[in-house]
């Protein structure tokens, strides 16, 4: 189920909202800055679905956003349990950074959350099958899968060489819950 909580960037225990509707998310979501949609999604994917058959099959979504965006390269991001790469990676995501262009993930299968700082405020985004979320450049933020990721996402970008993450130094995320407080 999507879910968007939103915190004073001082006080991580409490938050001050709480939406789960996702017209509503996408309103409070917009108002902020960041654009939020959820799209149909076809019968689910095998769970071993390649990328390229992910992409495929949301080809027309993509180019829609291409054409919007002006986004050159899709791919997808697929994480499971297992992945031999799982906490490494977790450890980079959770980390509040920023991007110098958009960050856009749509997700075909499983959640995550988005940790967005916006102002004095952390806009917490857990985002669920069928979510679209667009984060602008330069946006502070950080991402956690949890300890046992389970998702599936697509990612555009607008630079060839895909994501590259520019540190904030702030130690911010740690005063926040984690993925398991939402899932």
């Amino acid at each position: 189920m999507t879910l968007l909580r939103i915190f004073s960037d001082q006080d991580g225990t409490t938050w001050l909202d709480e939406y789960r509707d996702a017209d509503a998310i996408a309103a409070v979501l917009a108002r902020a800055g960041i654009h939020f949609e959820q799209w149909q999604t076809p019968a689910p994917l095998a769970q071993d679905a390649d990328p390229d058959t992910i992409l495929t099959t949301y080809a027309k979504d993509i180019d829609r956003l291409k054409q919007e965006g002006g986004y050159v390269t899709a791919d997808v991001i697929r994480m499971h349990p297992e992945h031999p790469q799982k906490t490494e990676l977790r450890q980079k995501f959770l980390a509040e950074h920023i991007h110098r262009e958009d960050e856009v993930r749509f997700f075909v299968e499983g959640q995550a959350v988005f940790y967005l700082h916006l102002g004095d405020k952390v806009y917490a985004a857990l985002c669920t099958a069928g979510d679209l979320i667009d984060v602008p450049a330069n946006t502070p933020h950080w991402f956690d899968m949890g300890e046992a990721p389970q998702f599936a996402a697509i990612r555009l970008f607008c630079e060839p060489e895909g994501w590259v993450a520019h540190f904030t130094g702030s130690p911010i995320a740690k005063g926040f819950p984690d993925y398991h407080a939402f899932a």
